[in-house]
């Protein structure tokens, strides 16, 4: 499943060189990841159940500049299922454009909030994140 969410770039995005910080880009997917678990409703999900995602590792390659004005169309897919972690996908373009603008790949862990410790993904909570998985 694919989710798509839009971020209008604003002034404050910005750096002295007149573009979207580096690290801005790192707000704008984590904002784009929340939309994808609240529209799917996982986050009442996970909740349910006592668990948690948390980040583990982040993979981000800038290939081009975006400006104020801009409107990015951020895309986001849960790209692969292991035993303890998963991965998001997600691509920032230009909207109405294929320019690519920012990709990245999230690796997380879902988490047992009481233990602090990573669970296996199985069973019933495998199925679930596979009815998420990109196609």
């Amino acid at each position: 499943m694919n989710k798509t969410s839009l971020i209008k770039v604003r002034g404050f995005h910005l750096d002295i060189y007149q573009h979207v910080n580096n690290a801005r880009y790192l707000e704008f997917l984590e904002e784009a990841r929340w939309q994808y678990l609240e529209d799917s409703g996982d986050i009442e999900y996970f909740t349910s159940l006592g668990y948690a995602w948390a980040i583990v590792n982040i993979n981000i390659n800038y290939r081009a500049s975006a400006y104020m004005g801009d409107t990015l169309e951020l895309t986001t897919a849960l790209s692969k299922i292991g035993n303890k972690s998963a991965v998001f996908h997600q691509v920032i373009t230009k909207a109405g454009t294929d320019k690519v603008v920012v990709d990245a790949d999230i690796t997380f862990v879902v988490m047992d909030q009481k233990t602090g410790k990573a669970v296996e993904i199985t069973g019933d909570l495998l199925e679930r994140m596979k009815l998420h998985t990109q196609d």
